[in-house]
């Protein structure tokens, strides 16, 4: 049965042409001989895409987008939909492993050959990768198959292909359930467990990003199992590029019903499980010999996947979960709870902000149990740990000092500010490592962190929820220190507002006339192949830690985060691959790799910047100052609409630098720009430190007011001019 012509959307043409959205309605408007629409609706037209290959090939715009875009794009159009991606996975691996030589070669092939070769590839991975045994290619995949060895001659490490691949895999996630759980939280749950540790089991592996982050603390033997077969495929492909030393083994199938991997112990599980199932195999298991704390209620899957990790311990082993909150909380639990804790199993429970992974709205926790030893301590109390007024701080905005310090939070989804993972990170190991050294002699720290005996969690409730153990009073603060603490934020407010007031004052542009400016671009790929600005990223994570660039104390990393909130480098050397980071030099441009979230998409390295390390999600331009100004190329490039079109992406949109545009204009009048540009982003910093400061202030006032530690004035005398509460 013939397949049905292919049709692209407008914003796909724009990606193909390597030109903005708009260039493409422009084009629709002015050329006759546009292809006229062959689908869609009146608002979302489709159109053709041989047409439109045709069209721009015949006025000299070949395809301009990345390998990337091209594999991203083919892959919409495959015939086989989304099943495609599992036969692909497999071939990723295959592909990264061979020499640019062999995949040179590869891509001169006939059609016959390349599926030939594809299908020998995969099937040398049969013992690896999971479902690889029946992965077979036909003649409606040799468009794919060179799109994805294209993308893998690009980035030899296999991550932009299987960045696009996850993309597709999960498009539908909400409505699937599957999510990937965020890098800093991954490295968060692996640096829970105390101590090296080198067995280690993912009984929900997902894509692998908790094996991974186990991976780069130094464990050599991984265990993934999933549901998803594609998931697993995705995990065992990742694993063996990230961490190929190790030994990996991934399997499909549900960990309740079917354990790939009964009988194994390991030194820690880390495990993200899936929520709220009710289908988790309550009748079927209800003997099984893992519910050594209890049989789990029908609606307490959570509890049931607490239970198999702990099964799959070591005695003295650690295993570290993300649940949803109401796992420490609902009646159907309380007796497994009990258990838990009276065994001394459970030893932390930390809270998460909202925002912290998915589900966004819900502040997750981090559960942190040990398996007893026959003859292990006995622990008398639980720790609990609130991380949400560490993960809004961002950094040292207490300070008030500086810009950069100012523009610590900006608004991200749902109107929150982005989380501080530095902070939060900081303050669960430290309250945790703390506790877990000697949990006899741990203080607690008001608001923040309270070990509690086991003996007051065992009542009629049960309750592990750290909001019910970890209360912040004003009342525990003396009223002289809380005034003066209130008075010194005031301050900074006031020095605050000040700054600000200036930095609105400023009115140095105007209008351009009756009609916006236009100018000639050219994209930053361009501008790169003539010398005008070079092109810097960061390569792929490896096991190796990065150091300084001299071989002295390891240097922090520039992360997107701390683009967005204008905050110093804040990210960890720890994962990055020695030698694989380029070091920022003063007056470099940095780009956000991942649009989307809030906050500034672009800013100029200053002093403070240089010496730092390239994040992974960072793109670098480096422009020749004789023909370029930085802060006009950075102003350009983070502009909403250029950020727009050379972003790719469904869920997530990741920003293409080659496809950038930047205007060709002469230095002199680029610096003007430049000048406005470093206005409008100190406008920026000092309107998110006022903000940030007026709710701290706030903050301090209203809970003075209410702890009993502050006290009103008096009201002003008649006739003083002050106004009573009833009189607007």
């Amino acid at each position: 049965m013939p397949q049905p012509p292919a049709q692209v959307t407008a914003a796909e043409i724009s990606r193909i042409a390597g030109v903005t959205r708009a260039t493409v309605s422009n084009w629709r408007r002015r050329h006759d001989d546009f292809p006229a629409p062959s689908g869609g609706t009146d608002s979302s037209p489709l159109y053709d895409l041989m047409d439109v290959r045709k069209w721009l090939g015949a006025r000299g715009h070949a395809s301009t987008a990345d390998p990337a875009e091209e594999l991203r794009t083919t892959l919409r159009l495959h015939p086989g939909g989304a099943g495609v991606t599992g036969t692909l996975l497999p071939l990723v691996l295959a592909a990264a492993r061979r020499t640019p030589e062999e995949r040179t070669a590869l891509a001169g092939l006939s059609d016959a050959g390349l599926l030939a070769r594809a299908d020998g590839a995969v099937a040398d991975l049969a013992d690896l990768v999971p479902g690889a045994e029946a992965v077979r290619f036909t003649a409606r995949d040799v468009d794919v198959l060179r799109a994805l060895l294209h993308c893998v001659q690009d980035d030899a490490s296999g991550e932009a292909a299987l960045a696009v691949l996850a993309e597709r895999e999960l498009e539908d996630s909400a409505a699937s359930g599957t999510y990937r759980t965020p890098a800093p939280l991954a490295d968060l749950v692996a640096r829970l467990v105390p101590g090296p540790y080198g067995r280690v089991m993912d009984p929900a592996c997902g894509s692998g990003s908790l094996l991974s982050a186990a991976a780069r603390r130094g464990a050599t033997v991984l265990y993934g199992q999933d549901s998803v077969p594609v998931q697993a495929q995705r995990s065992a492909v990742g694993l063996l590029l990230a961490a190929p030393g190790a030994d990996i083994s991934v399997r499909t199938g549900d960990s309740l019903r079917a354990d790939a991997f009964g009988g194994v112990t390991v030194d820690a599980v880390l495990c993200n499980p899936p929520y709220g199932d009710r289908d988790w195999g309550h009748d079927e298991l209800a003997y099984d010999a893992r519910w050594a704390y209890g049989v789990p209620p029908r609606a307490e899957s959570e509890l049931a996947w607490v239970q198999h990790a702990l099964a799959h311990l070591v005695p003295g082993g650690h295993a570290v979960l993300l649940l949803p909150p109401a796992t420490a909380s609902r009646a159907s639990g309380r007796r497994v709870r009990m258990e838990l804790v009276r065994s001394g199993a459970l030893r932390a429970v930390v809270a998460l902000p909202p925002g912290a992974a998915a589900p966004f709205h819900v502040g997750l926790q981090v559960w942190v149990l040990r398996r007893p030893g026959p003859a292990g301590p006995a622990h008398t109390s639980v720790l609990f740990v609130d991380t949400s007024d560490a993960a809004a701080a961002g950094g040292d905005t207490a300070a008030g000092a500086g810009t950069r310090t100012a523009g610590t939070a900006s608004g991200t989804r749902a109107g929150r500010a982005p989380l501080n993972w530095t902070a939060l990170t900081e303050t669960a190991l430290t309250q945790w490592s703390a506790f877990a050294k000697d949990p006899d002699a741990y203080a607690d720290e008001p608001g923040t962190a309270r070990a509690v005996p086991v003996v007051d969690l065992l009542d009629e409730v049960v309750d592990l929820s750290p909001a019910r153990h970890v209360r912040a009073s004003r009342t525990d603060v003396a009223p002289a220190e809380l005034a003066r603490e209130v008075d010194e934020v005031r301050r900074r407010l006031v020095t605050g507002a000040t700054s600000l007031g200036r930095a609105a004052g400023y009115t140095g542009w105007g209008p351009a006339g009756a009609v916006p400016r236009e100018w000639r671009t050219a994209t930053a790929s361009d501008l790169a192949r003539g010398g005008a600005l070079t092109l810097l990223r960061t390569a792929p994570e490896g096991r190796e830690a990065q150091g300084a660039p001299d071989g002295g104390p390891a240097t922090a990393v520039l992360t997107g985060l701390d683009i967005a909130r204008g905050t110093a480098p804040s990210g960890d050397p720890a994962g990055l691959r020695a030698g694989a980071a380029p070091v920022i030099a003063a007056g470099d441009v940095l780009v956000r790799a991942v649009a989307g979230g809030g906050g500034a998409m672009a800013r100029v390295a200053d002093d403070a910047d240089a010496g730092a390390l390239l994040g992974p999600q960072v793109h670098l331009f480096r422009p020749d100052p004789a023909r370029l100004d930085p802060w006009f190329l950075a102003g350009f490039l983070g502009a909403e609409e250029n950020i727009a079109g050379a972003s790719t992406g469904s869920t997530v949109l990741h920003v293409s630098p080659g496809r950038l545009r930047v205007p060709l204009l002469p230095l002199e009048e680029q610096r003007r720009y430049g000048d406005a540009f470093r206005r409008v982003h100190a406008l920026r910093a000092e309107a998110v430190r006022a903000t940030e400061l007026a709710e701290e202030t706030a903050r301090l006032l209203a809970g003075g007011l209410t702890g009993g530690g502050l006290i009103p004035s008096a009201p002003a005398a008649a006739g003083t001019g002050g106004a009573s509460a009833g009189s607007a």
